[in-house]
C-alpha cells in the first residue's frame, strides 16, 4: 500500500499522547534517522555518483552537526537532487493539529502560533483533532530571481485588515514559504541572485528562528532546516551575498563534476534507464557512451567555453537522448531492431547542445557556438579513438584506403548498406569488430563509423560531406 494512504492511527491529541509519541526538532529528527541508517550500512544517497569520497562525507558531518547548508558548485552537479534527497532522513509521518485557521503545521505538544497555543490551552486533548504530514510534503524550494520578501517570509494581509483584524495582531499576517515549512526543509536556489532585503530576512531566521514582517516581530520558535545552492563565481563576488548571511550558514558543501569519464557514463546509464527499451529498442555500444561523455569533458576543458558557468551533466544527457532518438528514427524507418547510434548521428547534436555552452566572450577568438561544438566533438573522437588504437591496433585499417577505397556513411542509411560497402575489405575490418564483437549489422555499422571518424581525426584519411552523407577516402 502506498505510504501516503496509510498514516498512523491517532486522530486526537489524547490518543497521540497515549501512543507515546515524542516531539523532536527537524534537525534532531534528521540526525536520529541518519544515524540509524549509517549504523545499519544503508545506502545514504542512492543514485549519486562520484561523490563517495568528497561531497557525501561533508554532508554526513553537516547532518550530524545539525547545520544549515550551502551547496556550492557549477550547474549540473546534482545540488538540487541532493537537497531533495534529504527528506529521506525525515520521519515518514509527523502529527499536526488539524484546524483550518492555523498558519503552520503545528506540533501538537509544542505549538508556536498564538492560535495554536490557545487551542491547546483551552480545549481538552480529546477534542483536539490530529492529522498527519508525510515527509515528501515537508520540502519546498524556490529559485532566487524574482523572489520577493512576501514570497518566502510573509506580508500583512489587507483582506484580513478589512475583515476587522488588528494590524498589530499575528492573525493579520500572511506567511511565506519558510514559515509554512515549519517542521520541514526549505531550499533556496541561486542564493546570490536573491534580493538583499530578503537576505536580511533570511539571516534573522537562521540566527533567531523568528520572523519579522514590516516591523512586526513574531517570536516564533520556527523549526526549519534551510538549504542554499550557489555558483562559486557569483557567491564569491563581493556584495552578492551579505556577510551576515554567509556567517550564519553552518556548512558549505563543495560539489564538482565527475573526476573520471566512467563516472559520467554511470550517470548517463542510470538516467536513461528504460528509455532504450520499447517497441523499437536501441542498443548503445560502449564507445558511444565514451564519446558522448568525452564531448562534455572536452567542453569543460575548452578555452572557448566559459568555465565559470560550467558544462552541466544535462549537456551529456540531452546529447545522448538525441543520439538515441536519431537511431530510433532510423530503426523505425528501416525496421532495424535494435537500432544502434552512429557517429553520423552526431550531426543532430546542434539541436541539443546549442544554448548549453556559454562561450568565453573575453577571449580574442571569433568562433561561434557551432564551431566550438564541432571542434569539441572532433577532439572527443580523437581522444577516445586514440585509446582504442593503443588497445586494439586499429590504425592499420587506414591501409585499406591507400588503394582508393571510398566509403559513404550517413545517419539514414540502413545498416545492411555498410556490409555491402565493406565486402571488398572484410579481413581488415575484422580488427575493428573486435572492439564490439557482434554479428549484428547495426552494431557493426556503428563500429565502422567510429573507426572512420577516428582515422579522420588522426589525419589518416580525408572526409567530404554533402546532403547529410559523409564520404571517407585517402
Amino acid at each position: 500500500m502506498n505510504a501516503l494512504l496509510a498514516p498512523p492511527q491517532p486522530t486526537t491529541l489524547q490518543s497521540l499522547l497515549d501512543s507515546g509519541w515524542k516531539s523532536k526538532s527537524v534537525k534532531d529528527e534528521i540526525r536520529d534517522n541518519f544515524t540509524r541508517m549509517l549504523a545499519a550500512g544503508t545506502e545514504l544517497f542512492p543514485g549519486i555518483v562520484g561523490y563517495d569520497d568528497t561531497v557525501i562525507p561533508e554532508i554526513n558531518l553537516a547532518l550530524l552537526a545539525g547545520h544549515d547548508m550551502l551547496f556550492l558548485g557549477e550547474k549540473g552537479q546534482a545540488k538540487s537532487r541532493i537537497m531533495r534527497m534529504l527528506t529521506r532522513f525525515l520521519d515518514e509521518w509527523i502529527p499536526y493539529i488539524k484546524h483550518p485557521d492555523l498558519p503552520v503545521h503545528e506540533d501538537p505538544t509544542n505549538p508556536i502560533s498564538a492560535l495554536g497555543k490557545r487551542l491547546v490551552a483551552e480545549h481538552d486533548p480529546e477534542d483536539i483533532q490530529i492529522a498527519w504530514w508525510h515527509r515528501d510534503q515537508r520540502y519546498a524550494e524556490r529559485l532566487s530571481p524574482g523572489t520577493k520578501f512576501a514570497d518566502i517570509i510573509g506580508e500583512i494581509d489587507p483582506a484580513k485588515l478589512t475583515g476587522g483584524v488588528s494590524m498589530s495582531a499575528e492573525e493579520a499576517l500572511s506567511f511565506g514559504l519558510i514559515p509554512r515549512l515549519h517542521r520541514g526543509i526549505f531550499a533556496m536556489n541561486e542564493l546570490p541572485e536573491l534580493d538583499e532585503l530578503v537576505q536580511v530576512g533570511l539571516f534573522n531566521i537562521l540566527e533567531e528562528r523568528d520572523v519579522q514582517i514590516r516591523g512586526y516581530p513574531i517570536q516564533f520558535n520556527l523549526d526549519v532546516m534551510i538549504l542554499f545552492s550557489a555558483n562559486p563565481s557569483t557567491y564569491n563576488r563581493s556584495g552578492k551575498v551579505i556577510p551576515q548571511l554567509k556567517d550564519r550558514i553552518g556548512t558549505i558543501i563543495q560539489t564538482h563534476y565527475p573526476s573520471e569519464r566512467d563516472q559520467g557514463i554511470a550517470i548517463l546509464q542510470q538516467e536513461v534507464g528504460r528509455e532504450l527499451e520499447g517497441e523499437y529498442p536501441v542498443q548503445v555500444p560502449y564507445f558511444m557512451y565514451q564519446l558522448v561523455e568525452e564531448i562534455t569533458n572536452q567542453a569543460r576543458l575548452s578555452k572557448y567555453v566559459d568555465q565559470a558557468s560550467g558544462v552541466s551533466a544535462r549537456f551529456s544527457l540531452a546529447n545522448f537522448r538525441t543520439l538515441v532518438a536519431s537511431a530510433r528514427q532510423r530503426g523505425i524507418i528501416h525496421n532495424e531492431k535494435p537500432a544502434v547510434p552512429r557517429i553520423s548521428d552526431f550531426g543532430h547534436l546542434y539541436s541539443s547542445s546549442l544554448g548549453k555552452l556559454e562561450l568565453d566572450l573575453m577571449g580574442t577568438h571569433q568562433m561561434g557556438e557551432k564551431q566550438v561544438l564541432d571542434a569539441t566533438i572532433a577532439q572527443a573522437i580523437q581522444v577516445v579513438f586514440a585509446e582504442y588504437i593503443e588497445e586494439h591496433g586499429l590504425a592499420e585499417i587506414a591501409e585499406i584506403f591507400r588503394s582508393g577505397v571510398r566509403i559513404e556513411v550517413g545517419d539514414m542509411l540502413p545498416s545492411s548498406d555498410y556490409a555491402e560497402r565493406l565486402q571488398s575489405v572484410p579481413p581488415a575490418w575484422d580488427k575493428a569488430f573486435e572492439v564490439n564483437s557482434s554479428d549484428n549489422e547495426a552494431v557493426r555499422a556503428s563500429c565502422v563509423e567510429f573507426v572512420l571518424a577516428g582515422l579522420y581525426a588522426l589525419d589518416k584519411i580525408s572526409r567530404s560531406q554533402r546532403h547529410g552523407k559523409i564520404q571517407y577516402e585517402i
